[in-house]
């Protein structure tokens, strides 16, 4: 398996909302709702690569931060990569900053790992298996 594009996270001040674009215009089913890093996720498939739309349920979240901050748009790109340690000791080994030093359950029961978006021309990676 080589790296590829898992899904593009979009913060969202409205899932319902911004589910009528994707549903309504374009056909798409949304999958269940599920919660983590204190938001509520929406996924929707595209293809290979899912949209996620990211609603924040925890006015500390990282997601309420970002829109707060930026306002709704593109949150992170998630990158699917064949084995999430040896990538992270090799983001280690090259000096960028993690934002995860180990995995963690994302959404999906998915391990996942963030980078700081200061290494990486300031955007938020994921990085999932």
């Amino acid at each position: 398996m080589t790296a590829s594009v898992a899904h593009i996270g979009i913060a969202v001040t409205s899932i319902t909302e911004a589910l009528a674009f994707y549903r309504d215009v374009l056909g798409l089913s949304p999958g269940q709702p599920e919660t983590a890093d204190g938001a509520t996720i929406v996924s929707l498939h595209f293809g290979g690569v899912d949209v996620e739309l990211l609603e924040p349920r925890d006015p500390h979240s990282p997601v309420a931060k970002f829109l707060a901050k930026r306002g709704p748009g593109i949150h992170h790109v998630c990158y699917r990569v064949p084995d999430l340690d040896a990538t992270l000791q090799r983001c280690r080994t090259a000096g960028y900053q993690l934002i995860d030093e180990e995995p963690r359950r994302g959404a999906g029961g998915r391990r996942i790992a963030f980078l700081h978006p200061k290494a990486t021309n300031g955007i938020l990676l994921e990085l999932t298996e």
